[in-house]
This record gives structure tokens, C-alpha cells and sequence, in this order.
């Protein structure tokens, strides 16, 4: 840190911007700016009218710790070893924080409060990148009022917890009694999605929802009204986004745009104009992955970029051209195990299931505890779920799916075995592959291979020196639902561990098996 810190000595802190991360829990773009209609955000959709609007921004991963693996590092999980829920490996001491790198050009970096950086060695992450990261941490505690600033405010009334997990008396004890009357939403009003059944219940908890965004929409008026009575507009750029899709079933956890898709609001004061790429209340297209962030924050600082890190900036004199695709991972969520990867371009996504035979809405301990998955369970039903709803509910997936977002942004309807979308499927997919293979996606070993590994060399050393046979590994998991019995036999004779272990993947999402299968298993 004292190396880095010695870098950025002679740097003018008159020549930098503040920057201001404001972050929402677990909320889709569910907000008046981005054209919903139920919503009550005054203050987000007032910032709107001041920010570029960004409508094609997307998290990593749908849920929070691997995405903000991927935000502190602007690397992708996969390649880190840190793409499971609650991840216990470590990422190379050498591989910074990014806010470290601010605070080496010296900055005041706070955050307030969540870190979740999903590595083993997050402790070193957090002491070496803010220089206060606590539940009071603010810009308004650095010892001089002349130095710039990084602050990230992560507001959890969305979160997933406040939205549908606790007993709802808590929830309107501790969030909806914030709300005035009018403020409130009606659930006989609520816009119900085709793949939700309409239930008392669930209108219930999705209204909940959209209260919890009302109520976080106050907290990010305060936050504003704060950087107003300091003084401090005219020289912070404001960033307002959330971590991953709305905590709701069939958004969080899902690779659907429902899980990945995410409101993104960039502010530039008037001195810091020329850095935008628009003007206040305009609108942009370009695509924008998580994983672009930390890149971004070091090209608009005037920082050097790291060459570890993956992302590509979309701001600063360092930005790059606009990205063609954007890619995600679903991998294990606490006790649920699950493997797979998205690619998204401006119109389509595609969905690569390496492990089908589980389903979408597989049972989960914390988010069972709430009352809204019940409903789902209870009401499973192949005959008598509409196909929109059986796709959540169904004990089993596709092995590809392909959306024309255009035309389907709700993710309905699956054109993977469409054949007028067969050139599309195989530029997608070839996609995907180039990508796994390009980036080194670690995910495909088992976690006890994993930890076996990974005892002396990290994940990210392994794998990008060519460490682990990823080629053969990527290859056996892509048979997975397309190749037959024969290939996954000579599979589980392999030498390799973890091609044993998708060549019993493979039989085990195979409809039926050989006597022969069944003994080798």
C-alpha cells in the first residue's frame, strides 16, 4: 500500500472528481424512469433527468456476493475462483481492490456498509481499498474537506430479506410505516408478471416489493440532499445502480434479464461534462457489464488500468470501443448446487444449462423461510400452470434457451430449437465457449477438486498459467444434455477427476441409461 500511495504524491487533488456510488439491493429497473408505471421513486427518477440513463447495464452473476467479487476486482468471478455463493478461496495478494488504487492518488474512500467481496482473503480487500468501511462511514469524515473522495452507500431496504423473506408484520413495521398513504401500492393494482400466478399472496409480496423500493428511493433523496447542503454537486459524479435483478422469484438467481438486468445512472456535474457520453436526461444503449466498472472508476480518475484486470472501461479518456457481448454465471447459491453461463448481446441472450435436470425454482433454506415460494411449490402443476409459469416451476430445464429481448423482454418464450434462430443459436453459443476458454472459467471443477487445487496456488495463478486442463474439462461439461451414453462411459474412464465428474453429470441428465451406465455410476 506505502508503494502505492507514493505513486500518486504529486497528483493535484483539484484535478480529481468526488464520486459517489449510490447502490440499491436486489431491484430490477422497477422504477418511473425506466418507464414503470406502479412505481413510486421520485427522487431516482428526478437523478434520471440530471444522468445518462443506461438501458442495457447488467450484473455478472443474479445474485450479490459474486457480482461484488466482480465490481471490487473488475475481473470475472469464474477466473477468480470466486463465482460460488459464499466462496472461501483466496484471490493473489497482488490483485488490488480497486478503490486502493484511489486511495493511492489520494483519495478518501468510504464505504457504507456492505463489502461481501466473496474471497478468502477479504479482510486484506477491505483494510487495504477503504479507508473507512463501517455503518457511519461517509465523505463528510475526511480530515480534509479539500480532499476527493470514492463513497459507496449500498441501501439494503430492497434487499431481498426486507421484500419477501421476513414475516410481513416485520415488513411493515420496519419499512412500509416509512410510507405515506399515498405511497403505498395497491395489491390488487400490481402489474402481475405471466410467469407469477395470480394469488392474494403473491400480489401481496410483489406490492411489498415496490413499497421496499419507495422507501429506498427516500434514502437515495437523503443522500442527495446531503452532497447538495455540502456543497459538493458541482464537482461529484453520481453513479446510482443496483447489485443484480429484483429479489423476487424468477429474477434473483436466474440468468434471465429478470435476474441480470439492472437500472444503471450516471450524473455528471457541469466541470466534469466533457467525461460523459451524453447530456443530463439522455439515454444510451451501449452495453455495460459490472465487470467494466472498477476499469471505468480508474479511467475517469486518470489512474492506470491494471492489465489483470478483464473489464473495459466506458468512460475516461481510457475508454474502450463498445462491448458486443455481455456474459453471466450461475453457479452454486448456498446449499444449491447449480452450474451455468449467459450471453447477451443488444437483442438476444442465450442460456447454456450445464446442469438441466435441476430446476429453475429449486428448494432453498432462506429464501423457503419467506411465504412466496410456497405458493409456487403448492401450486406446481404442469396442468394447470400456463407454459410461462411451468418454466420457473418445472423440476428440470433445457439445455439451451435463446430470447429475442426485443420482442420478449419478459424472457417468455424460447426459440432454441427454432430453426429460423438456428444462425443466431450458433454464434451465441460458439460465443459462450470462446469465452469460458478465453477467460479460464474455473467453475466447472467440483469445489472439493477445487479446494484440493487451489491449497497452494490460487485459483486466478492456476488458471491463467494453464495449470488446470480446462480445454478437456470445458469440452466434457459441454456433452452435458447433447452427447450420448458412449461419450460419457469413456468419460468416467478418464484420468481426470473432474471429466469423471461430468461424464456422471451427463448420465445423470441422460432421460434414460444402459444397465452398464448404472453399474459404472
Amino acid at each position: 500500500m506505502s508503494f502505492l500511495l507514493s505513486l500518486g504524491a504529486t497528483v493535484s487533488a483539484a484535478e480529481q472528481p468526488n464520486i459517489l456510488w449510490i447502490t440499491a439491493e436486489d431491484m430490477s429497473p422497477v422504477l418511473g424512469c425506466y418507464d414503470d408505471q406502479f412505481a413510486v421513486s421520485p427522487n431516482i427518477d428526478q437523478l434520471a433527468k440530471e444522468s445518462v440513463r443506461y438501458t442495457r447495464a447488467f450484473a455478472s452473476s443474479p445474485v450479490c456476493s459474486p457480482s461484488r467479487s466482480c465490481l471490487i476486482t473488475g475481473c470475472y468471478p469464474p477466473s477468480l475462483s470466486t463465482q460460488q455463493m459464499r466462496s472461501g478461496f483466496a484471490i493473489p495478494k497482488s490483485m488490488r481492490g480497486f478503490p486502493e488504487h484511489l486511495r493511492a492518488r489520494g483519495y478518501y474512500t468510504s464505504n457504507n456498509v456492505k463489502t461481501d467481496y466473496n474471497t478468502g482473503n477479504y479482510a486484506d480487500i477491505i483494510r487495504h481499498s477503504w479507508s473507512e468501511s463501517s455503518a457511519t462511514a461517509h465523505w463528510r469524515k475526511r480530515p480534509d474537506k479539500k480532499q476527493p473522495f470514492f463513497s459507496i452507500f449500498n441501501l439494503m431496504t430492497s434487499h431481498q430479506s426486507r421484500s419477501m423473506v421476513w414475516p410481513y408484520e416485520r415488513f411493515k413495521k420496519d419499512v412500509q410505516s416509512r410510507l405515506s398513504l399515498s405511497e403505498i401500492h395497491d395489491p390488487t393494482k400490481v402489474p402481475l408478471p405471466p410467469y407469477y400466478p395470480d394469488t392474494p399472496l403473491i400480489r401481496r409480496e410483489l406490492a411489498r416489493f415496490y413499497d421496499c423500493v419507495t422507501a429506498m428511493d427516500k434514502e437515495v433523496g437523503v443522500i442527495l440532499q446531503q452532497l447538495e447542503d455540502d456543497g459538493l454537486e458541482d464537482n461529484t459524479i453520481v453513479f446510482f445502480y443496483s447489485d443484480h435483478g429484483s429479489g423476487m422469484p424468477r429474477h434473483k438467481r436466474a440468468l434471465l434479464d429478470s435476474g441480470m438486468h439492472v437500472p444503471l445512472l450516471i450524473r455528471f456535474p457541469k466541470k466534469w461534462q466533457h467525461l460523459a457520453p451524453g447530456k443530463p436526461g439522455t439515454t444510451t444503449t451501449r452495453l455495460v457489464s459490472f465487470v467494466d466498472y472498477a476499469p471505468t472508476m480508474l479511467s475517469l480518475t486518470g489512474i492506470p488500468i491494471p492489465e489483470a484486470m478483464q473489464g473495459a472501461p466506458f468512460l475516461g479518456p481510457k475508454a474502450a470501443a463498445p462491448r458486443r457481448y455481455v456474459y453471466g454465471h450461475r453457479d452454486r447459491v448456498d446449499e444449491v448446487r447449480d452450474l451455468a453461463r449467459s450471453v447477451r448481446d443488444s437483442r438476444y441472450l442465450y442460456i447454456r444449462n450445464y446442469m438441466p435436470h435441476l430446476g429453475y425454482n429449486q428448494p432453498t433454506a432462506w429464501p423457503d423461510s419467506g411465504e412466496i415460494r410456497h405458493d409456487f411449490y403448492r401450486l406446481a402443476k404442469r396442468e394447470t400452470m400456463s407454459a410461462a409459469q411451468w418454466h420457473f416451476a418445472a423440476p428440470t430445464r433445457p439445455v439451451e434457451e435463446l430470447y429475442d429481448c426485443e420482442v420478449d423482454p419478459l424472457n417468455l418464450s424460447n426459440l432454441a430449437k427454432s430453426g429460423k434462430h438456428r444462425d443466431i443459436l450458433k454464434r451465441l453459443r460458439a460465443e459462450h465457449l470462446r469465452h469460458i476458454a478465453a477467460t479460464a472459467d474455473l467453475g466447472f471443477l467440483p469445489e472439493s477438486e477445487a479446494w484440493e487445487l487451489f491449497a497452494k496456488q490460487t485459483g486466478w495463478k492456476l488458471g491463467q498459467a494453464g495449470g488446470v486442463p480446462l480445454a478437456g474439462i470445458h469440452q466434457a461439461a459441454a456433452q452435458v444434455g447433447v452427447a450420448s451414453e458412449r461419450v460419457f462411459l469413456k468419460n468416467l474412464d478418464s484420468d481426470n477427476p473432474t471429466i469423471r465428474y461430468w461424464g456422471g453429470i451427463g448420465l445423470a441428465v441422460s432421460p434414460e441409461i444402459s444397465g452398464l451406465a448404472k453399474r459404472k455410476l
